[in-house]
Parts: C-alpha cells; sequence; structure tokens
C-alpha cells in the first residue's frame, strides 16, 4: 500500500478528487491540519462523489504525528524545486509522497528536512508553474502502482 500525504490543503475539490484516487486504488490518505475546508464542505463531497466510504483517510495535527503512527518506509517530498524526476526512483510498498497545499507549495523547510534524494518533481515545460495537485497524486501513484506490478488488486488495463 502507498500513502498520500497532503500538507495543509487548501482546495476542496482537490481532496474530493484524491479521495477518489485513493478510493480506487488501495492507497491510504492522511491529511496534515490545518486544513482549508470542512471534511463536510459540499465541493469535498461532490469531487468524491460516492467514494469516500471507501477510501481510509485519516488526520494529523502535523507532520511529525503522521511520521510516528504510520512509519512509511520513504517519503518523497513532491515539488517543482525537486531535483529527480518522479519516474527515476523505484518504489516500494509503504513509501509515502507528500504534497503541498495548493497555492503555496511545500514550505522550504520541509523541502530541507528531506533526504534530497527523495524530492522528486514532474517534468512540465519550462515558465510552468506547476500541476494540478490531484492530476500531480495521480501521475505519481500510478507510477508507483505500475512499478508494483498493480498488486493489491488494482488491475492493469489488458
Amino acid at each position: 500500500m502507498f500513502h498520500i500525504i497532503l500538507y495543509q490543503p487548501e482546495i476542496p475539490p482537490n481532496t474530493g478528487n484524491i479521495i477518489r484516487l485513493c478510493a480506487n486504488t488501495g492507497a491510504q490518505l492522511h491529511l496534515i491540519k490545518p486544513l482549508g475546508f470542512e471534511l463536510e464542505d459540499k465541493q469535498l463531497r461532490r469531487a468524491g462523489l460516492d467514494y469516500h466510504e471507501w477510501a481510509q483517510v485519516k488526520i494529523y495535527e502535523d507532520l511529525a504525528e503522521f511520521q510516528q503512527r504510520i512509519n512509511p518506509t520513504r517519503v518523497f517530498a513532491c515539488s517543482t524545486r525537486g531535483s529527480a524526476l518522479y519516474s527515476e526512483h523505484h518504489y516500494q510498498a509503504n513509501d509515502a509522497f507528500l504534497f503541498g497545499p495548493e497555492t503555496r507549495g511545500l514550505p522550504k523547510e520541509l523541502i530541507d528536512a528531506q533526504d534530497p534524494q527523495h524530492l522528486i518533481r514532474i517534468p512540465m515545460l519550462a515558465n510552468s508553474r506547476s500541476l494540478n495537485l490531484s492530476n500531480s497524486a495521480a501521475i505519481i501513484l500510478y507510477e508507483a502502482l505500475r512499478q508494483q506490478g498493480f498488486s493489491d488488486g488494482v488491475q492493469a488495463l489488458r
């Protein structure tokens, strides 16, 4: 199983889309406070459709609490400031992917605290700011699942 960590997410539909992504892949979603919305937010529920009951969503006061409770094998910080492409790593079960708030990305102090080899990015055209959060999470998660042969019941298209 893989873990998606949203650090201080701000936009309800993005989190709703990621709830749906996690429900369909078996990944766990971890939300780090403060959240920019309530979990009962209409936009969050609309984007997640009826997948909320199928997703494992947990909320933490801070990133340290997540690390202590889950103890992931590795944490990959996903940022436009990453040096390695997301596709250059071999992912393992229990790896976690950390994404920052939509309007500002991961704070510098969190990026600096990560293993530099685990700071990954998705390639984009020069002068691009960033991709949508839910799209980024899907790209990286599906690469990790592909590398694992789409195990845990996730089936590849034939």
